[in-house]
This record gives structure tokens, C-alpha cells and sequence, in this order.
């Protein structure tokens, strides 16, 4: 009997022990913890996504380029949404068709039927406040503000990129960072940078009654997580210069781009035709987007970044470079023309200059037979057992020029370009079937060689360095915690000897006083600009008008590549740009003695092109001609 008893005092005791744990975690999940307080009063609570603003950026002289406005979204968490209620009052507030709200809806439901998500996004404030207004008859909507871009210069759009809301793809990969209604970057800095650009969502919880009127913040907000504004970006980007070129490339297509030299830094990047960003933005996005993207010119294409174009003459300054790091020249070694370069049954024309040219003016009057026998001499050399080792090595000084490989800018899509190798010409000609007289015509930037404008522009930018560039890039500084941190990016040298980087500079620098680029080049002597003009073969038109150039001579501040497509000879419209945004960047202001000029590129005075009559030029460049 007492083992009975004492039996049932620990069953007794088990019990009760058993019941307090339960009391105690019950109430520990029910009133102690937030996260299950949360759970329990669901019902009455509403979540809300609180939308940083993205972060701001700036040019190198603190100009806003992209900002923000307060916009508004309706959102909805389909579960709390009562169907039976009827929406015709909502509808015609948003004036949108059943057919529409059952689509919208059905979108909602698919990311998830518990969270919110947007359900309509960009209505107007007057919207906002007629849906505040009746939103206590529609359980599981609210509406609430959130920052959109803006673009206050209204320019720049393939620099800056533009912003979408994220796909299924996007939010699947993004390992819980991205939801439905978020914003990404698509293009551009916009895309580059999205990281530092997006900030961190904050949430806020909401009490509500049972008729969807707001009670509070619940628990005084200690449950709310505060949102995270983006970094704000600094660009080395000129916005006076980058409108100013864009203002010279209307009705035009092609590309600018201008770098500084000394650091790298994208001073300006033009794609023409070019679009105004704030297209891509608001509720007409879809409808602007497309139309872009039917548009037979291709405004939405990078020309500047992703375009490849034969570089033209603009090459042999690179053959020079080359030519004279072989030992295959010196800076007195002369070459005749005689109106072109003949080999067996190929010839190669050239324009009527001077002859016999030394690698100066070579470059001056861009003989076509001089850079001809360069680029056989290089390949040729005896050192080598046969053509495949001396066009490896021609190829591999070529890379160290970003020719042939991407140059590394911080923007997405860039090409690399088009740069043949051996098996290439295997593969038109057989093996061991073609020598150096099969490609030659890649001695003046032609054929099979191709080079895109940031190419270019990195090109003239190590020879204003004399030999070296910095990896091009748009943004120079992120701040953070309103301390600016300086981006640091990779210095690339190249294996020619400075002195001949100064040869060929010397003989830049005549191009326009005395050479291909003298019909405009002497109203601009004033500021020791070095350049080389290029035509640039087009098998689908008339050519392509090239330019590359870097000033001052000494302490260059700038170096620029311009290509207008389907324009002619380098000297008529790349070259006067390219001349104009240089003068622009150095004195910050118009000048009354180049407006002329300025006039023609804008096609507004054609008339004063006969103004030139008395600087024309003897010695213009001229295509390749094979006979």
C-alpha cells in the first residue's frame, strides 16, 4: 500500500512538473518572444516593406547625375484580402479593368500568398490619396511612399544605366536579398554598382483594426528594422563635357568617349543616337522600352562599350610603336610611297604626299606603303622560323594595348574587340598557306582587325602617358558613412621604351597643324593637341570617320576617341569634335572663333565649310585601294 501511494505521488508530481514546463514555454512563445507574438496577432498586424532610397551619384564636380523622388505603391498580402467585398470603387481609382485586378492579383498569389508584394506600382499622389481615403473597405491593401530615380541633367543614359523592377530569376538567385516589387540595376553604373547603389529593405510592423485603419506602430516599433540608404557614387564624369559631346553627336550615330589619362577616369561616354534615361522610368517604362528597342538606329546599343569598328589609320601609331621596339625602323629610316605599296599582283593605294617619309611624318601624312613594309618587317624577321611566331609576337604587343581583350571598365557589356589569330587565317587559307602579303591590309587597321571606341580612347591615353594607362573606370569613390573611399585601380605598362612613345607624340602633335587633320587642326594650335585621323572601312556603307587624340602635348589633361559612322574621311567630323570637347574641357567656355566649326558638326552653317578653302589640306587620307 505505501508503494502504491508513493507511486502515485510521483506520477502526481510528474504531471504537474510536466504542466509547468508546458505553462512556462507557452508562456514564453506567446507573450516574451516577438517573433511568436508576431505570429499570433498576424491577423491584426500588417508588415511593411520600407524601401531605402538608392544611393546618389555624383560627377567629379559634385553635380547630381541620378537622385531620387518620392513615388507611391499600392501592395497587397493576399490572404487578408476579402473577395466577396466589392472593388468596382478601387478599380475606377486606379482605373484599371477586372480583367487587370485578376491579373495583378494572380501575381501577387504566385510570389506568395502570406507576404506582400506590390500590386501596383507609380501611382500618382493624387491616386495615393483618393486610395488612402478608401482603403479601410479593402482588408490585406495599403499604400505606401517609395524613392524612384531621377535624372536631373537628363543625359548620360548608356553611362548611368537605368533601373527594373526584378525578375523571378533575379529574386530565385539572390539568396533572399531581393523581393517581389524591388528595384535592380539593369545597365550601366546602375548595374555595376547595384551593390553599393541598393541599400537593405527595413520592415515596419503595423496595427490595424477590423476595419484596415492603422492603430500604431506595434510594440513602439521594436520589432522595426530600419531601412539601409544606398552608397553614393562619385564618377569622374564631366557633365558639361559629357552634354556637350552628346549635343555635338545629335542626329548622328557613333560614339565618344574621353578619358583622363593621369588616372583613368571616364571624363565622358557617348552612344549615339542617345535616349533621355528618365524614358526608362514610371508606369510607361514597358511601352518606352520597347519602342527603343524596335528603333531601327538602336539607340539602346552601346556603341561606345560594345561596338567594334576597323580602327582605320588611327592603327599605325601602334605599328610605329611597334615597328620602332623591333628595331625593324629608326626614327630616320625612310620608305618610299609612289602613290602606294605593290606587291607581286596586290597593291595598296595611297593619297599624294611627299616620298620617301620617315616614321614622323608617316604618321603626319598617314602613308599607307610606309606602315605596309612596318608591319611585313615586323612578321617577317628573320629570328622567327616562320609566319606564325612573327604574327604571335605582333599579336602579343598588341594585347599589351587592351587590343584584342577587354580594357577592364567598370560598365557591363564591354567587347573585346577583333583581334585574327593563327588559326584564323589557317581557316581561310590552310595551313601554312598564307604569309604576311595575305594580311597585310591589318598594317593600316583594316580587315580583320576591329577595336571598339574605349579601345581606342585607351589607346591615345598611354600615349599621353607614354606608356602606361590605369584600367578605365566610371566611378572613382564610394561614400560611405559620409567619408569618401577612393577606388584604387591596376596600373598596366607597356613594353615599348618612352622615348618612342615621344617620337610618335611629336609626330601626333603635327597631324592637325600640318597634316591629314589640317582643315580644322590650326584653329585649335593653341592647346598642343596630338591626334591621328582614321577612315574606317564599312562593308554595309560609306566609311566610318575616326579620330584619336590627347591634350595638352606635355601634362595631357585629356585623351578623346571619336567615330561617326558612315561620315567619310577622320579629318571632316571625327577630327572637329574631337577638337571642339577638347577646347571645351581646357578654357570652360565657348569660344567665338570656333563657333563656325561648332555650327557645321551641329549641320547648322554648311555654308561656312567653304570657309576652309584656304587651310585644305594637300595630303587627306584615302581608303585602301587593291588592284
Amino acid at each position: 500500500m505505501i508503494i502504491y501511494q508513493d507511486r502515485k505521488k510521483v506520477i502526481i508530481y510528474f504531471v504537474i512538473a510536466i504542466g509547468i514546463i508546458f505553462f512556462l514555454r507557452l508562456f514564453y512563445l506567446q507573450v516574451l518572444t516577438g517573433k511568436y507574438k508576431i505570429f499570433a496577432r498576424e491577423n491584426a498586424l500588417q508588415k511593411r516593406i520600407i524601401y531605402p532610397p538608392r544611393g546618389i551619384i555624383f560627377d567629379r564636380n559634385s553635380k547630381v547625375l541620378a537622385s531620387n523622388q518620392a513615388v507611391y505603391d499600392l501592395l497587397v498580402t493576399p490572404y487578408q484580402v476579402e473577395e466577396s467585398v466589392d472593388k468596382t470603387e478601387l478599380l475606377n481609382i486606379l482605373n484599371i479593368s477586372a480583367r487587370e485586378y485578376d491579373s495583378l492579383f494572380k501575381l501577387a498569389c504566385d510570389y506568395s500568398w502570406r507576404k506582400p508584394s506590390v500590386f501596383l506600382k507609380n501611382i500618382s499622389l493624387k491616386t495615393y490619396g483618393l486610395v488612402q481615403e478608401c482603403l479601410y473597405k479593402y482588408h490585406g491593401f495599403y499604400a505606401q511612399p517609395r524613392s524612384m530615380r531621377k535624372y536631373p541633367e537628363e543625359t548620360a543614359a548608356h553611362l548611368l544605366g537605368y533601373v527594373g523592377e526584378v525578375t523571378q530569376k533575379d529574386i530565385d538567385e539572390s539568396g533572399g536579398n531581393y523581393h517581389r516589387g524591388d528595384m535592380i540595376g539593369i545597365s550601366g553604373i546602375e548595374k555595376s554598382y547595384e551593390n553599393w547603389l541598393k541599400g537593405v529593405n527595413g520592415e515596419k510592423y503595423i496595427l490595424v483594426d477590423v476595419h484596415n485603419t492603422e492603430q500604431g506602430s506595434y510594440m513602439k516599433g521594436s520589432q522595426d528594422k530600419q531601412a539601409v540608404p544606398g552608397s553614393n557614387l562619385i564618377t569622374g564624369i564631366d557633365i558639361e563635357i559629357q552634354t556637350y559631346a552628346e549635343k555635338l553627336m545629335a542626329g548622328k550615330k557613333g560614339a565618344v568617349v574621353a578619358i583622363q589619362p593621369a588616372t583613368g577616369e571616364l571624363l565622358a561616354l557617348v552612344s549615339a543616337p542617345y535616349y533621355s534615361p528618365s524614358l526608362l522610368l514610371g508606369r510607361d517604362r514597358a511601352k518606352n522600352y520597347h519602342s527603343l528597342l524596335i528603333d531601327k538606329d538602336k539607340p539602346l546599343f552601346n556603341r561606345a562599350l560594345t561596338a567594334m569598328y576597323p580602327p582605320g589609320s588611327t592603327f599605325k601609331v601602334v605599328m610605329a610603336l611597334i615597328g620602332l621596339k623591333e628595331n625593324v625602323i629608326t626614327d630616320i629610316t625612310t620608305i618610299p610611297c609612289n602613290g602606294g605599296y605593290s606587291l607581286g599582283s596586290l597593291r595598296i593605294g595611297c593619297h599624294p604626299h611627299p616620298s620617301p617619309l620617315d616614321v614622323h611624318y608617316a604618321i603626319v601624312y598617314s602613308c599607307n606603303a610606309f606602315f605596309c613594309q612596318v608591319f611585313r618587317n615586323v612578321v617577317d624577321l628573320r629570328k622567327y622560323s616562320n609566319i606564325y611566331q612573327g604574327f604571335n609576337n605582333w599579336r602579343q604587343n598588341l594585347t599589351e594595348f587592351s587590343i584584342g581583350k577587354q580594357t577592364g571598365i567598370d560598365l557591363p557589356n564591354e567587347s573585346k574587340g577583333i583581334l585574327p589569330t593563327t588559326a584564323r587565317y589557317d581557316k581561310i587559307y590552310g595551313k601554312n598557306r598564307w604569309k604576311s602579303s595575305n594580311i597585310l591590309s591589318l598594317a593600316i587597321g583594316q580587315a580583320e582587325i576591329s577595336l571598339t571606341p574605349i579601345q581606342m580612347a585607351n589607346v591615345a591615353a598611354i600615349i599621353a602617358n607614354r606608356g602606361f594607362y590605369y584600367t578605365p573606370h566610371a566611378v572613382k569613390a564610394i561614400e560611405i558613412d559620409n567619408l569618401q573611399r577612393e577606388l584604387q585601380f591596376e596600373k598596366h605598362s607597356v613594353n615599348i621604351l618612352p622615348a618612342y612613345f615621344e617620337k610618335v607624340a611629336n609626330a601626333m602633335q603635327d597631324v592637325p597643324l600640318t597634316g591629314t587633320a589640317i582643315r580644322y587642326g590650326p584653329y585649335f594650335k593653341d592647346y598642343e593637341i596630338c591626334g591621328k585621323t582614321g577612315t574606317a572601312q564599312n562593308p554595309h556603307g560609306k566609311e566610318h570617320s575616326v579620330f584619336i587624340c590627347f591634350a595638352p602635348k606635355f601634362n595631357p589633361q585629356i585623351a578623346i576617341a571619336v567615330v561617326v559612322e558612315n561620315a567619310g574621311q577622320g579629318a571632316h567630323w571625327a577630327a572637329p569634335i574631337s577638337f571642339l570637347l577638347i577646347e571645351r574641357y581646357l578654357i570652360r567656355q565657348e569660344n567665338e572663333k570656333t563657333k563656325w566649326i561648332e555650327d557645321i558638326m551641329l549641320g547648322k552653317n554648311r555654308s561656312n565649310e567653304s570657309s576652309t578653302s584656304h587651310t585644305e589640306p594637300e595630303h587627306e587620307e584615302t581608303e585602301e585601294q587593291t588592284d
